[in-house]
This record gives structure tokens, sequence and C-alpha cells, in this order.
């Protein structure tokens, strides 16, 4: 036989589309071509393979070997095709002979010794041609993965994952006729220790109750205060009180880390929180590349996005964030490749009031003209600032209250409460408040007369546009959810009006 047809896939964002790996064996003078639009990791691949099958002390035929990568317009990358590539060699050569090969998928990168190194993306390739099995009815494939890469590939129940440990240990397994599927178990992973809790930030407690309502309600905030009040301390505790994950959830967010090399066993279940710098490019915040990458909001999806020292950030950057933070995903464009990302996350972002940061300081002066602190808070758009949903104030820090350990109260106490108002919102509209819509809005946000007029005197007084109505509603609703009641009182309508004073001046 002088043609072998093996499948492989593909990573494409988060898709792991189809690939056919054809291998064909000629006469002629001995040359190997890879065809199919590879990149520079598969075309270097043509060495890995000769040295991975002769130190195998196997037989490199010595003929012209085209390998076509299908379809042809689909960019290849990584070492994932080295697997499939060699396979096909030795099966087109007649040296390995395999019975129902249309049942496997194989993806491994190849050491020169034969080994098999992992390779990325594993979850998100399991993921996707189960889905696509389940969708087509039939009995997914057995993938043929490198013994590092299955563990993660086991996340997902219905995979049937092979584990191989190098070239030969493949092909030993394929050449026996009796050899069982050694379709690998789910994978049992236990969630990591918490190492830091919610009763580590001693006082501000009106900050925090704040933060529990947010947490509650996947509400988007931003912290204001001084240097040292403990804006990045509460921002990371903040997954510490999110509601727990769904299966599905999780299973969304650990496939966006898979696609993007960054999953981490230690992260299972748990809800994402990234931290990027404020030197962080437009791409790497929203995603892109020639081949579609998922970026920070992508990654933070189903979890937490904590932008520090925000007026820092390109302004540019910022305005990047308003699509996503309306619409829970991302759309990217190049010239030959589109891919859309899921980007549902929560923002939490922090900033100090001035240049100097002690604007508005009990016990120290503020060293700023009324330009610098205006030119600083102006770095923050409007049309950003409205997506907000919440804008509080952090103050300095009482010296008594650092000494009082005995009021706080723990990450698991405060959890509860917040899973509590969370999944009174699932019970009721599906969703939780921050994703209302506006037909929702006004149909789950009833408030009394006393409420009604409140929230009227202040959209006039306050000159907010419709879209900041609509957000003090979602909070309101949220924080009449943490009370228990149905009907929005004036009372919480008055601390959703409070959550948004901060920076009034600029919303």
């Amino acid at each position: 036989m002088s043609l072998a047809v093996l499948k492989s896939r593909a990573l494409l964002g988060m898709a792991a589309p189809l690939v056919t790996v054809e291998v064909h064996l000629a006469n002629g003078l001995p040359s190997f071509n890879i065809v199919g639009l590879p990149e520079a990791e598969v075309r270097e691949s043509k060495d890995r393979v000769r040295a991975a099958i002769l130190n195998a002390q196997l037989e490199f035929p010595a003929k012209r070997i085209t390998v076509n990568l299908a379809p042809a317009d689909l960019p290849k990358a990584s070492g994932r095709f080295d697997l499939p590539i060699a396979l096909g060699i030795l099966i087109a050569s007649g040296q390995l002979q395999v019975k129902h090969l249309e049942r496997y998928e194989f993806a491994g990168e190849l050491s020169l010794s034969g080994e098999l190194r992992p390779v990325q993306g594993a979850l998100a390739m399991t993921y996707g041609l189960t889905q696509e099995a389940m969708t087509a009815g039939r009995e997914p494939p057995i993938v043929v993965l490198p013994e590092a890469s299955c563990a993660e590939a086991a996340l997902v129940s219905a995979a049937r994952v092979w584990s191989a440990r190098s070239l030969l240990n493949v092909c030993a397994k394929l050449r026996s006729p009796d050899a069982q599927e050694e379709v690998v178990a789910q994978a049992q992973t236990a969630l990591s220790e918490v190492y830091v809790d919610w009763a580590d930030v001693r006082g501000q407690a009106a900050v925090k109750r704040a933060l529990e309502v947010a947490a509650a309600g996947g509400h988007s905030v931003l912290m204001v205060g001084p240097p040292g009040t403990g804006k990045s301390m509460l921002a990371s505790r903040l997954p510490t009180i999110l509601p727990p994950m769904t299966e599905q959830q999780a299973m969304e967010s650990a496939t966006i880390a898979s696609s993007a090399a960054q999953f981490d066993f230690k992260q299972w279940k748990k809800r994402p929180f990234r931290n990027p710098h404020h030197t962080a490019s437009a791409v790497a915040l929203v995603g892109g590349g020639s081949i579609p990458r998922p970026g920070e909001i992508s990654l933070a999806h189903n979890g937490l996005l904590f932008l520090d020292e925000l007026p820092e950030y390109d302004k540019k950057v910022l305005e990047v964030l308003r699509e996503p933070l309306e619409s829970g995903e991302i759309h990217i464009s190049r010239a030959a490749r589109q891919a859309t990302f899921p980007a549902r996350f929560q923002l939490v972002a922090a900033m100090n009031p001035c240049p100097c940061g002690y604007l508005g300081h009990p016990t120290r002066a503020c060293r700023c003209s009324p330009d610098q602190v205006s030119r600083y808070q102006s770095r923050l758009s409007g049309p950003f600032l409205n997506r907000i949903d919440m804008q509080i104030e952090v103050p300095a820090v009482e010296i008594e209250s650092l000494a009082n350990a005995s009021e706080a109260e723990s990450s698991t106490i405060v959890a509860r409460r917040v899973r509590s108002a969370y999944e009174r919102q699932l019970a009721r509209q599906g969703c939780v408040n921050a994703r209302l819509s506006v037909a929702e809005v006004d149909k789950y946000c009833v408030m009394e007369d006393s409420a009604r007029v409140l929230l009227s005197r202040a959209m006039t007084q306050l000159n907010w546009s419709a879209r900041i109505y609509h957000r003090v509603l979602r909070v309101a609703r949220t924080i009449a959810d943490m009370d228990g009641v149905e009907i929005l009182s004036a009372a919480h309508i008055a601390q959703a009006i409070q959550y948004r004073r901060a920076l009034q001046s600029l919303a």
C-alpha cells in the first residue's frame, strides 16, 4: 500500500477542525514534501519524523514522500501532526498494518528519539470531536495522545482517550489485533487549597459589602482610592466568594485555557482570575494574531479580569473592552481568518483618584493641580465608565480596624450569602442580574412608587444616560435578592445609586 489516510485535528481558536493526513509514497528521487498550508513548525516535522523513525529501529523509506494536510486552506501549526505523519509513512510503506484506522485520531509531537511530547489544546481537541460526534449521533473516535496530554483530554467525560509514550508504543498497540482499547478514565482532580481569604482584609466594611453585591450579581466594579487601602487585596480575594462553577462553565473555561496552552489542573473548576499588566496591548487583551488566539478577556471567561492602575492603560486598549462588556463575546477578523471567542468576564478595576494618589485623603495632602487631576481621570472615557455597573470609593483604613480581626468574616461565610442570592437569580430568570436584557429589567425590576421617584430624581440631577438607568436597576435587583425580597424599595435604589458616585464627574 503506497497511500495512508489518517485523521488528526488542527487548533483554530477554541475550535478543533478535522484534518485529514494523507501520506503517499512514490518511486523517484528520495524527497519529503508537506503540503496543505503548513506553518514553520509543521514543515520542520520532516526532520523530527525522519529521526524518530530511524531511532525507533524502523525503516525510513527512500522514496518520494508527499504529505497532504487537508483541507488545504486551513492553516496548520505546531508539532501535533508529527505522530500521524510518522504513522502514515509506516503504514504506506507496509511496515505497519492497522485495522479500522478510521476509528482513530492522532496528535503528538515527536522527539528525535521517538518519544512523544505533549501537545497544545488536547482538551479543546477532545471537546470538539466529542461535540461533533454527539451532534451526528455517532460514537466518538479514539484519540491517541501523548501520555502527558491524556489527563487533560480525559476531562471531557464522553472522550475516548488512548495514552502513548512513544512512536514504538503506538505501533505496538496498533499492531495487536486483540489489543484492548486502553481508554483513560476521566481524570479525578481535587480543588487546590485556598491560601487567601476574605477575612485577610481588615476594615473596609462598606467596600466589602459592595463587592459582595458585585459577586452575587456578576457586576463590573471600579474601586477608586488612595494607595495602600486594600484595592488589589480585595480584588485578589474576590474569587474566593464567587458562586461555584457548573460543569459546563468549567469545561468552557478549561477549553479556552487549553487552546492557549495555559491549562492548569490546579485551576480546574476554579473561576479564572486574570491580572494583565497595564502595558498590555489591545491584541493581548482581546485576542488576535494571523491565526486568531484568545486574549485576556476570553481567558477570564466565567471569571474575573482585574485591571489594576486603570488610567495607566492605553486609552485605545480600554476602549476595545466596550463591546465585549455588553455582548459577552469578541469577534476577531483578519484578512484570511475570523474567530469568535466567548468573553463573559466580570471586570474588576482599581485606580487612584489622582496622579499622586492622595486626593481626598484625610491626613495626607494632595500635590496635584486641578488640571492634573482632570487630565488623569479623563484617561477613562465616559462611554467606557458607563459600562461599569459599580464605581465605589475605597477610603483610607483606620489604624483601629487593622488591629481588629474579630469582626472579619471568612470567605466561606460570605460565599454562602453570595450563592444564595445567585441561585435566586438563576431560579427566577436563568442568568445573573448583570446579564439582564432591557426587557428583562422591566419585567424583573419592579419598584415601589417611592423607589421610582428617587431614581427619577437621581437621573435628572446627575444627568445619567439610559444605560446607567438600567445598570442601577440591575444592581438594585441584586441588593434586593441579597435581602430576599422581590419588590425594589427606595433603600435598594439608594444603595445602588451610591455605588455609582466615586467618579460622578466623568460618568
